[in-house]
This record gives structure tokens, sequence and C-alpha cells, in this order.
């Protein structure tokens, strides 16, 4: 791993035997990173990063917080707290409505998703959707609750998921534009 220097942002090299081809990422509030093959050499690594400095640039300009979360003082741990007790009442109250059921609920800490269910019945959630708008929160759960009906994104699960939430893709909206401002969120503990 290396780092490459730039009088604005640090770029941070990853060296991946399964990359078949370079991949440039910048996210929230970390430094840029760039996964490249071993076979890729090092000049090729310095031209990828001058020939793409703008656009991280650019990317970085549009990292402007939004939120307000860095006014908040919240323990991880409570946080998780009030997750788990938002996700278990309304996946109860879904899971009831749709006639299925779930094995547990998981709180975690994911570093990409808002949740998932997995074939066994788990649903697992991130704890950082109790900073977003309920009805923020209410829809990821009723998406992971729908795919106990139906296990992936054909037109029939989405069809499940407006019929159970006629607005949803307001809610997804709202997690594109702001749940990378969401993920970099560290708690207080």
């Amino acid at each position: 791993m290396g780092r490459y220097g730039h009088s604005v942002d640090e770029v941070e090299v990853r060296r991946s035997p399964c990359a078949r081809r370079w991949r440039l990422e910048v996210p929230w509030g970390e430094p840029a990173r760039l996964t490249a093959p071993r076979s890729m050499s090092q000049v090729e690594v310095n031209q990828v990063l001058h020939d793409k400095r703008a656009w991280i640039e650019e990317q970085r300009r549009g990292q402007v917080p939004r939120l307000g979360l860095e006014r908040l003082a919240v323990s991880e741990s409570a946080a998780r707290v009030g997750a788990r007790e938002l996700v278990s009442a309304l996946a109860e109250e879904e899971a009831g409505s749709l006639g299925v059921a779930y094995r547990r609920i998981r709180i975690g800490g994911q570093r990409t998703l808002w949740g998932s269910c997995s074939p066994g019945g788990t649903l697992s959630f991130n704890w950082r959707l109790v900073l977003a708008p309920a009805e923020v929160l209410d829809y990821v759960v009723v998406h992971e609750v729908c795919h106990l009906r139906v296990p992936n994104h054909s037109r029939r699960f989405w069809g499940l998921v407006e019929w159970r939430r006629p607005h949803w893709r307001e809610q997804r909206a709202w997690l594109r534009e702001h749940g990378p401002e969401l993920l970099a969120f560290r708690a207080s503990e």
C-alpha cells in the first residue's frame, strides 16, 4: 500500500492480485483510493493519478456536509440500541402484514450496505439508519422484509415494495444523495 501526495488530496494506492484493471474511488471524508492490478507499473499509476486529478478534486467539492451530523454527540452503542428498537418494531409489523417470518435481526456497521436479507432469514441493518429520516429507515426495513417473500430484485419484488410503500423511490433517492455522508459518520464512544 502506498500514498500519492497531492496538494489538495492524498491518494491511497492499493495493489491487488485480483484486480484486472484499475479502479479509482473517492470515499466521503477519506483519502481517494486507487486499486491497481499488481502488474500495473508505477509509471502507469502516476499517469492515472495525474490524469484523474481534476476528477478527484471535483468529487471532493461535491462532498459538502449537508446533514449536520458533525453536531451530533451520539455514541455508536446508543445508536445501535435505538436502531434495533426501531428496526425490530417495523420488521415485526411488516413481516406480519406480508405473512412472512424472519429468523433474527442483526444491527451492524457495514461500510457500504444499508440492509440485507440472508437466505436463512437474518435481516441485517446498518446502525447509521437511525440517523436518517424515519421514512428512509422505514423504506430500508420494508425493502429487506420484502426479500423474505421475493429474494431478488425482479419486477415482482419492486411491485411488492411499491404496494407496501408507494413512495419508496423518494427514500432511495435520499439514500443515493446523502448515503455517502451518512456512511462516513463516526460516532463518539
